[in-house]
């Protein structure tokens, strides 16, 4: 996690801090409000839904399903609650709301595998969901129970876009990926621009601007002003590596990320777990 900084000299990420720090699976983060981000995060063998206070830098947990394990809780407009993929041990992929207090859950789209899903507004859900070996990109609406699939071949990175009534998403239809617009209502598309193919996880500042992880780097991009990505910042901590998920909260102050670890760390702990059995015997 870092403090978020945008004025006249840019925009700057400081204050890094390791929020989860387990030997498990960390990932998926998004903000529940500006001061909470929730996460998938092992615990016991299976995930569960983690929530980081910011400000008490205390990690509190929504749920222990103990038959499932929970994937990439999403804020519900209007509640107090949270959206979660729960993959059931019996296999059943569905998509569930939690109560952010009880952690209690029920079933909200009962007939599609979703993998990856945003709230458009407090009915309607945006998602990609699993379809012959790739993701569709279908609207969900609660209200009516309908599902309508609007792209296909899309990848796994939905968001908002800050003061507009529109989604983006990656389309995968092309040999170089595009970040899209949809109205998801008309099903009406834009391209925002091109990504090439090595990179699909990206998130939106509240000024418009386009954060996109690439391997070590974060790139920045202004589809008011810019005609090409340039580095946002360059990560040279060999704790962070490889980045994936990233997410800010609404008002853009702070930026949540995943990242793997240097190969270099990985090895020398197996060669120091070697030479502490090594000195036990």
């Amino acid at each position: 996690l870092f403090d978020l900084t945008t004025d006249s000299n840019g925009t700057r990420l400081s204050n890094q801090r390791n929020i989860s720090n387990s030997k498990g699976y960390d990932n998926q983060p998004s903000f529940y409000n500006d001061n909470q981000v929730v996460f998938a995060s092992t615990r016991n063998g299976q995930t569960d839904i983690a929530a980081y206070n910011v400000r008490d830098s205390e990690i509190a947990w929504i749920n222990d399903t103990g038959f499932g394990s929970e994937y990439s809780p999403t804020k519900i407009p209007g509640q107090k609650a949270v959206s979660a993929i729960r993959l059931d041990t019996n296999g059943l992929q569905r998509l569930y709301r939690y109560d952010f207090e009880s952690g209690r859950s029920n079933l909200l789209v009962k007939d599609l595998v979703i993998g990856y899903h945003v709230w458009f507004n407090d009915h309607i859900i945006i998602s990609a969901v699993l379809a012959d070996g790739g993701l569709n990109l279908v609207r969900s609406n609660l209200k009516d129970g309908t599902n309508v699939t609007l792209q296909k071949n899309i990848g796994r990175s939905l968001h908002n876009i800050p003061n507009t009534q529109r989604i983006s998403y990656v389309s995968k239809e092309t040999a170089d990926w595009e970040i899209k617009s949809i109205d998801p209502l008309t099903g009406a598309t834009e391209k925002i621009v091109g990504i090439g193919k090595e990179s699909e996880d990206y998130c939106w500042l509240n000024n418009g601007m386009i954060v996109l992880s690439s391997g070590n780097y974060l790139l920045k991009y202004d589809p008011k002003t810019d005609t090409r990505w340039t580095p946002l910042k360059a990560f040279t901590d060999p704790n962070i590596w490889n980045i994936s998920r990233v997410a800010t909260n609404s008002i853009s102050t702070q930026m949540a990320i995943v990242s793997e670890v240097s190969p270099d760390i990985t090895v020398q702990k197996h060669i120091d777990a070697f030479n502490t059995e090594d000195r036990a015997a």
